[in-house]
């Protein structure tokens, strides 16, 4: 049948999801390997029955929850197409905000490190914006570090580099800036989470002491690895900003703000080590 029959129909499919008409339209392009304008403009294209077998396989799998960048093994961020798998998180809009503050902060030269890099999305945002910056992303799951190096070599992005490290243990300098999209789901949280969410690394999305250990961590071991007027960034959830402005303040950050995200949520905040 025709492209334009599968559309409708995943459409249908799909209605409990956000984007049904997205999803399935991702889906056809998926496995056609072309995009999403050409299957609209050539909508009355027919699927061979191999291809037929493929995408209902793979409907069904998006039909239980499974985010359809795990299913194509892609996800735009920042304008990037960016590889990923199920050992790195799926980049974000709202990141982007984490992205935009980075970058007005920033100076060609910098040196810039990205803690918990998954796929490399922020790093990656960054690199390509200051590409006289030396970006480093750093993670503890070494299946995410190689996703990264692949986005970079596929991006052909040369200032940056990934390698393990478990937060600051193999690290041996300073930067001019810390950006750091952390795990701060609490497991009290899991009830009333979207089921897409379970596809996604535990090590990336909870942390201990109600979604707050790795932040509290970040924050008070950060200003050593920080040159002077250098900044911390971090992404948390709505429900943590005020306590997280007052680590950043605890930890002596000046110029302590926080951003809100597309939706009006308090989502990012920043601070300064002036001494």
């Amino acid at each position: 049948m025709q492209i334009n029959f599968w559309i409708k129909y995943g459409t249908i499919l799909l209605s409990d999801f956000q984007t049904p008409r997205l999803d399935t339209e991702l889906l056809i392009s998926y496995i056609l390997k072309k995009s999403r304008t050409w299957i609209n403009v050539f909508d009355n294209f027919i699927l061979n029955t191999k291809q037929v077998i493929l995408l209902k396989k793979l409907l069904n799998r998006r039909l239980y929850g499974e985010p359809v960048a795990y299913i194509i093994h892609k996800k735009e961020f920042w304008s990037l197409s960016l590889l990923v798998s199920k050992d790195t998180l799926i980049p974000r809009p709202e990141t982007e905000i984490l992205v935009q503050h980075s970058l007005n902060r920033l100076h060609q030269q910098d040196d810039v490190l990205d803690l918990g890099t998954g796929c490399g999305a922020i790093a990656l945002a960054i690199a390509t914006e200051f590409t006289n910056c030396k970006i480093i992303g750093i993670d503890c799951i070494y299946d995410a570090i190689q996703i990264a190096k692949n986005n970079a070599y596929y991006l052909n992005i040369k200032n940056i580099k990934f390698f393990y490290s478990n937060w600051f243990s193999c690290i041996h300098k300073k930067f001019n800036l810390i950006v750091s999209n952390p795990p701060y789901l609490s497991n009290d949280e899991i009830l009333y989470l979207s089921k897409e969410l379970f596809f996604e690394p535990y090590v990336a999305l909870f942390a201990k002491q109600y979604g707050l250990s790795e932040i509290k961590y970040i924050i008070s071991h950060s200003k050593k690895y920080l040159f002077l007027n250098g900044w911390l960034l971090i992404e948390h959830s709505y429900k943590q900003n005020q306590i997280v402005y007052q680590l950043f303040k605890k930890n002596n950050f000046n110029n302590i703000k926080t951003y809100r995200d597309y939706l009006g949520y308090p989502r990012i905040t920043v601070g300064q080590k002036i001494y």
